[in-house]
């Protein structure tokens, strides 16, 4: 194709909602006050915004992390102003799900791309599942109304529990639906001990979901 061609074929889409994805690894966000993003997220941008970082509170819009010292979640930066901020993260499909009033899912934190200023979130910490993840898995709870945007390696998959998940390939799960830890003593004979996939993550409420990713991510929280 002539460059003319590729510049018509690759520009940004007009109009569209406020979270817009221009291909599925990249998404579009027309800011008009504010949203928050993941911290290195941020590709480009038009029009006239102003970008502050959130890597030392913990909950409502003040902060997401607990603190730098302990690897314990994922530094976020607020965008605000009116114009349009390009965010990606590593190549990773983006996905957007748009939650009502009262509607809420907990995402890994490794896993949060974006969301509306318009949705509440707060810090969990899922205790160590042993050797699986050092540390514990740190969830962000959101809670709309507003739109999200999550990030997986690959399609995901959603499943209807009762199911068990490996943690390092679980990307995020309705609020319905906490987890516990299992451990599955007959993988661990055969494969050995040092491999992570005899810790599970064990989810029951048929009510619920679960989304996986086909993409073990080691240390997540690094």
């Amino acid at each position: 194709m002539d460059v003319d061609q590729f510049v018509n074929e690759n520009r940004p889409e007009e109009g569209g909602d406020t979270f817009q994805l221009e291909n599925s690894k990249l998404l579009d966000i027309a800011v008009d006050g504010s949203v928050m993003t993941k911290a290195g997220s941020m590709i480009a941008y038009e029009g006239d915004l102003s970008f502050t970082g959130k890597s030392n509170a913990e909950g409502g819009l003040t902060g997401f992390i607990k603190s730098k010292a302990t690897s314990e979640g994922t530094p976020v930066m607020k965008v605000e102003g009116t114009g349009h901020v390009y965010v990606a993260d590593e190549a990773k499909e983006i996905q957007i799900m748009d939650l009502d009033a009262g509607e809420s899912i907990s995402v890994n934190g490794n896993d949060v791309l974006a969301f509306e200023s318009s949705v509440d979130y707060s810090i969990s910490t899922i205790g160590s599942v042993s050797g699986a993840s050092a540390g514990g898995l740190v969830n962000v709870f959101l809670e709309g109304p507003g739109s999200i945007a999550i990030t997986t390696h690959g399609n995901p998959l959603v499943l209807t529990p009762p199911v068990k998940t490996d943690p390092q390939a679980t990307v995020a799960w309705s609020a319905n639906n906490s987890p516990s830890s299992s451990v599955n003593r007959s993988i661990s004979d055969m494969i050995g001990q040092s491999s992570g996939e005899q810790y599970q993550l064990e989810f029951s409420n048929p009510d619920g979901f679960v989304i996986v990713q086909p993409f073990e991510e080691t240390n997540p929280q690094q």
